[in-house]
């Protein structure tokens, strides 16, 4: 029962909106089908497949509203998860911000949902962990990986006559290396819509190369350096960004998109003229649903165009209060690059620092866009166009902001969790101290 077609899931929340009592009624429901691999020192440790299935009723009088989940679709037990959430809401308080269930929306349809990736079998899952298991074995290094796909779908009807529903399927790759004396480390990570577009052997020998290159790391003073950015190493710090361009925040006063002396700092231009941003739930790239979570429709929406702050998201209960229409936050987030690799862009660098991937990003400043994190799986120091060794890890301490004002050059877009990010040359870029994590 994981994967209902649409009017399989149409006629069981039907039923959920036909039982209600409640003032408003709305209906989730959502399920999928998936399977993992994973391995570690070179072995296959876990493997497995789950199916789930679950419906959420929130019900509402007046702006008390009460929500109750089950993953059972008999009648008995679909009239009970609906008393339950209508006696929650009787004992609930009233919600100041509650807003009342849209009523029928129009979708377009987006592309989200392969055959390919629903067909995913245990040999497949076993075939990629092996493509990535045997060149670092045959090299002489350790792998430890992971694998996992899904297929589902996600439905939304309301007792105000809204219906959606939508089908994806999604599969995901990322493999860590390392030399065997762990001193070199090397990552890489893969994810699509489309499995057919996978190839682990291809990207695992990624991570093999950056794992023996970066075995003789050498220890750089921190400061201020020119870098390559590669797509994984720029995503957290973008995506803290891009998803908060949230109207309400900056009104507040509480974000880096509020104005000095109060309102927000949309049509400013706050970045390199080259920065250009938006979401596109129908991108054939990173395509999502085509409507949020409670079923407005989601467009194509610019939020930053050539540096300039074009839009903000406004929430329903939001809007309502500065009187301008609603604007879901970005699905996605797509930034306009050049044409280049990462490879072009470091043989046009005189000197500089490769980065292959941060994390452990943490928020300093909210009203800045400060953020700290650190540097792994491989950091190379650039001289006249070639890398010519490892260095150590660092700390950063730095803005996205800013980092799009110190912009260099801009490569070609890939994906990226979800996303389409650029790998990015940026100077100035503030390493605050070393780190001897590999």
């Amino acid at each position: 029962m994981a994967i209902l077609t649409r009017d399989e899931a149409r006629d069981i929340m039907q039923k959920v909106i036909n039982l209600s009592k409640a003032d408003h009624c709305e209906v989730n429901l959502q399920g999928g089908v998936g399977g993992n691999i994973r391995y570690a020192r070179n072995t296959v440790t876990t493997s497995g497949e789950e199916q789930n299935t679950s419906l959420s009723v929130e019900s509402a009088f007046g702006k008390k509203t009460g929500t109750a989940s089950i993953n059972e679709f008999d009648d008995e037990s679909l009239e009970k998860v609906v008393r339950r959430s209508e006696e929650l809401a009787q004992l609930a308080p009233e919600n100041p911000e509650y807003m009342e269930p849209l009523g029928p929306q129009e979708y377009r349809e987006s592309k989200t949902y392969f055959d390919s990736t629903a067909k995913i079998t245990p040999d497949y899952r076993a075939r990629a962990a092996e493509n990535s298991i045997k060149p670092s074995i045959d090299n002489g290094l350790i792998s430890a990986g992971f694998l996992e796909d899904g297929a589902g779908f996600n439905a939304i009807m309301n007792s105000n006559g809204l219906f959606a529903y939508n089908q994806d399927t999604e599969v995901e790759f990322s493999v860590t290396v390392r030399t065997r004396d762990g001193r070199g480390s090397g990552w890489v990570s893969r994810d699509y819509n489309d499995v057919d577009l996978m190839d682990t052997a291809t990207a695992s020998d990624i991570a093999i190369q950056k794992s023996k290159g970066s075995a003789e790391a050498v220890a750089l003073e921190p400061g201020k350096y020119t870098v390559i950015l590669e797509p994984h190493a720029s995503v957290g710090l973008l995506g803290n960004m891009f998803f908060r361009m949230d109207a309400r925040t900056a009104d507040e006063g509480r974000s880096f998109l509020s104005k000095q002396g109060g309102g927000t700092r949309v049509g400013e231009k706050m970045f390199d003229e080259r920065v250009t941003v938006y979401s596109d739930p129908f991108h054939s790239n990173v395509p999502t649903a085509p409507f949020t979570g409670s079923g407005q429709p989601v467009e194509r929406t610019t939020w930053i165009e050539n540096g300039v702050v074009k839009n903000l998201a406004y929430s329903r209960f939001w809007a309502k209060q500065q009187g301008v229409n609603p604007l879901p936050g970005p699905v996605n987030g797509i930034m306009e690059g050049g044409t280049k690799s990462t490879a072009e862009l470091v043989a046009s660098t005189e000197r500089g620092i490769l980065v292959t991937r941060t994390w452990y990003i943490r928020m300093v400043d909210p009203q800045s866009l400060l953020l700290t994190g650190l540097t792994r799986d491989g950091t190379f120091y650039i001289e006249d166009g070639e890398i010519k060794h490892a260095v150590k890890n660092f700390r950063f301490n730095e803005s996205p902001v800013i980092m799009l004002n110190n912009i260099e050059e801009l490569g070609k877009p890939v994906r990226c969790e979800g996303n389409m990010i650029p790998p990015m040359k940026i100077r100035d870029f503030t390493f605050s101290s070393l780190s001897d994590a590999v």
